[in-house]
């Protein structure tokens, strides 16, 4: 499975209100907790490589997902669910596309526990709270990234490889019905915005 992904600065309020005057469905919003591994064979750093456990919560669909109590009850912050990762080096120049692998998991604290088991040593956490809407074919999601910011990422998972440059430009397109520049994409994951800023953008 190819994730094609490009993913642009953007101010979330101006693009939701775009998203709703094209018609586009909300879907969803949750609140991430992604937890990042470095391998011990290996420098994901260096390889292009992300290894993590998401552990996420739905945040209630009548609440903005930037509210100050995160728009969570108590009954929405204690349904919480946990997924493993697996992302591969990126593919294509032009977006963030990758190969992944992912799958739910019942305990999390095992999953980590296998992980340190093996050698695993946990590198970052990044958090999010991240509204998904359906627009054009596409998943668009509005993410505000603890200590990095507002993003848009537009993404489609597709399973032939000859597909990407195609389901790229469209995504193109796209962004450019929602007034957005795909150009100004940043194809730098979240996780290296959070270290880059954390080492004074160095």
């Amino acid at each position: 499975m190819y994730e094609v992904e490009i993913k642009v600065p953007a101010e979330a309020d101006a693009v939701r209100e775009r998203l709703r005057e094209a018609g586009a469905e909300r879907v969803d919003a949750r609140r991430q907790r992604d937890a990042y591994y470095d391998a011990p064979h290996r420098d994901f750093a260096e390889t292009d490589e992300a290894l993590r456990i998401r552990r996420e919560s739905p945040l209630p669909a009548e609440a903005p997902p930037d509210s100050p109590n995160d728009g969570r009850s108590d009954e929405a912050s204690t349904a919480e669910t946990t997924k493993v990762t697996y992302k591969g080096p990126l593919l294509d120049e032009g977006s963030k596309t990758r190969v992944e692998h992912e799958t739910a998991v019942d305990d999390g604290e095992a999953m980590a526990g296998v992980l340190s088991g093996l050698g695993f040593e946990p590198a970052a956490v990044v958090e999010k709270r991240r509204e998904f809407w359906s627009f054009a074919g596409f998943t668009v999601t509005l993410d505000a990234v603890d200590g990095v910011g507002e993003f848009v990422e537009i993404e489609r998972e597709v399973d032939d490889e000859g597909a990407i440059e195609a389901t790229r430009d469209e995504a193109m397109e796209a962004l450019d019905r929602l007034g957005l520049d795909g150009d100004s994409q940043v194809r730098t994951s979240y996780l290296g915005l959070l270290l880059a800023g954390d080492d004074g953008g160095n």
